[in-house]
């Protein structure tokens, strides 16, 4: 199925950019009329990480008139093994604005404009509304949903990718020309059910091809060439070196989005500030001097696996009733609470139920605050993979 072109021409070519982009001229789908159209598209790039990476530098190649990242986050080491817009020298600035100037060094003349925040209820629709098209590079439930919502109120196409270690997916969520997100997947998965990159690695090479992908997909729905993935879940195999495609239809019975309310409680659980965590390498190393390990797991859970020594309390108990629940569950001789000052670690599948029990007991007095609460970083998931890993 094809569409009409999203963005109008704008202003005529300059003799740079006929030498600059003379390889798109020659093209007979895109030439000078679809040149024009990339120069007159403002596009938004939601995350500068592993997605981000090779859409911001793609689209900035590509000759898109104005590029807007936004990005909370700052570089870390372990991004650079895919984050590949980012250099060693950026390690703890903002992400946004390592990828600002690394577009800037592509193309001196770009129009980038990096924002460091995360995509919010407060800010979502003003941003979708003040860009023709929105690239999709979040790397959590919350945000996706957002941008989804989002894109359904303006509607602004949205371009969507994800990743998980070896493989990929890649759709098109145009709202009045095919299904959006929510038709895919109706309702926001648990934040820890699919595990994260940190716990369950990626393939670095893998995001330069599905974001690549989200690029071209970019280009087509702005230039009005091919057949955008409209109503196409593509999934990218890497390790099968193949590409799968699932289609999908709008759902009649759902209910339109009439507004960002309801995930107003969600993004804000995920952009509370995070929690302190300790490595598997570390944890494994100095097991001695944790003496006090909570997994907060449901039950059903602990059945394939635990860390030996471990104390259990299910999440919802801690945020039922905060330090009371850790206080009764080491009321006896065999997990006694430790003396203070210590560190008490907490774990889960991946991370994310841990990091709430730990918010919900900074919240509470009764917390001493001698005590340095801590997540174990990628859960059981990272520990049973890591050296020194000693389950039950």
């Amino acid at each position: 199925m094809t569409f009409e072109p999203l963005v109008s021409t704008g202003a005529p070519l300059t003799d740079s950019d006929t030498s600059r982009y003379a390889r798109h001229l020659s093209l007979p789908r895109i030439g000078g009329e679809g040149q024009r159209r990339l120069r007159n598209t403002r596009a938004l790039v939601i995350g500068a990480g592993g997605l981000g990476s090779p859409t911001l530098l793609y689209l900035a190649a590509a000759g898109v008139g104005h590029i807007t990242v936004i990005d909370d986050d700052t570089v870390d080491e372990s991004n650079l093994q895919r984050q590949i817009i980012h250099r060693q020298e950026d390690i703890g600035r903002p992400k946004a604005q390592s990828a600002a100037d690394a577009v800037m060094r592509l193309d001196s003349r770009a129009s980038i404009t990096p924002i460091v925040d995360r995509l919010t209820v407060d800010n979502a629709l003003e941003l979708f509304e003040d860009h023709d098209i929105v690239l999709d590079g979040a790397d959590n439930f919350a945000t996706r949903y957002l941008s989804n919502d989002a894109s359904e109120l303006t509607s602004t196409p949205l371009i969507w990718g994800t990743i998980a270690q070896f493989s990929g997916q890649v759709s098109v969520f145009w709202p009045g020309h095919g299904p959006t997100l929510r038709d895919l997947y109706p309702d926001i998965p648990d934040a820890d059910s699919v595990p994260s990159c940190a716990a369950g690695g990626v393939l670095g090479a893998l995001v330069g091809l599905v974001g690549s992908t989200m690029a071209i997909e970019a280009i087509k729905v702005i230039t009005g060439i091919g057949a955008p993935a409209v109503g196409r879940l593509l999934m990218l195999d890497a390790l099968g070196a193949g590409q799968r495609e699932l289609r999908f239809a709008s759902d009649p019975e759902r209910s339109p989005v009439t507004g960002l309310e309801q995930l107003t409680e969600v993004c804000t659980i995920t952009t509370e500030a995070p929690v302190s965590e300790v490595g598997v390498n570390a944890f494994s190393s100095h097991r001695d001097d944790y003496p006090l390990v909570i997994d907060v797991r449901e039950t059903a859970e602990r059945e394939s696996a635990y860390i030996g020594g471990d104390v259990h309390i299910p999440v919802g108990t801690i945020e039922s009733n905060g330090w009371a629940a850790v206080l009764t569950a080491c009321d006896s001789d065999k997990h006694p609470l430790p003396d203070a000052p210590s560190h008490i670690i907490f774990y889960c599948h991946s991370g994310a139920r841990s990091a709430r029990a730990i918010r919900r007991l900074a919240n509470d007095p009764a917390t001493p605050t001698e005590h340095r609460l801590m997540s174990l970083s990628g859960g059981i998931l990272a520990w049973s993979a890591g050296p020194g890993a000693e389950l039950t």
